[in-house]
């Protein structure tokens, strides 16, 4: 039995789950989102909490079931609470500037880079911090990788853009004599 498809998903007052034969739409107070009703496992609403069972004991039932599960539990919490993930700016004569869907970085090229977030996405910039925030974890993670890659941190000064909670390793530079 999957240890993360056992666990039930409770169901917070003010959310909705309607499950149909290819998706399940989980409806909250921050918005909507569509997840796959995949093949192999079953959903059942029981009261306030929602079950996720599988149909046999086949290999792709197995690894159905609980990332059924945890895609579900992802879109429960979206809805009510959200995602986001910080990122950091380091390095002299960096900048950020921006907010809402589009930011402007400038980071040492010989040019600005405009990034602009899809819908859903928010960018909220703070000093040298830029916080991704939406309902949608996937895309949250996805963006701010998208982000970071723009200019990732390099390891000899840490200059770049870092995740907030990211440990950077810092290589020894050259030996002098």
């Amino acid at each position: 039995m999957s240890r993360i498809g056992k666990l039930p998903i409770d169901v917070p007052a003010g959310v909705t789950i309607t499950v149909d034969s290819d998706v399940v739409t989980v409806k909250g107070p921050k918005g909507q989102l569509i997840v796959p009703h995949l093949s192999d496992v079953t959903v059942a609403l029981d009261g306030a909490q929602a079950i996720v069972t599988r149909k046999d004991d086949e290999f792709i039932a197995k690894a159905q079931h609980g990332l059924q599960r945890a895609l579900l539990n992802n879109a429960v919490i979206g809805v009510t609470k959200g995602y986001e993930k910080k990122l950091e700016v380091n390095g002299v004569g960096y900048r950020v500037n921006g907010g809402g869907n589009k930011i402007e970085l400038l980071l040492g090229f010989s040019h600005p880079v405009n990034y602009v977030a899809k819908d859903g996405i928010s960018l909220v910039v703070e000093k040298m911090t830029i916080t991704v925030v939406g309902i949608d974890k996937q895309a949250v993670g996805q963006t701010a990788a998208e982000i970071r890659a723009i200019k990732k941190p390099e390891p000899y000064k840490g200059k770049g853009i870092k995740y907030a909670d990211e440990v950077l390793r810092h290589k020894a530079g050259k030996a002098g004599k």
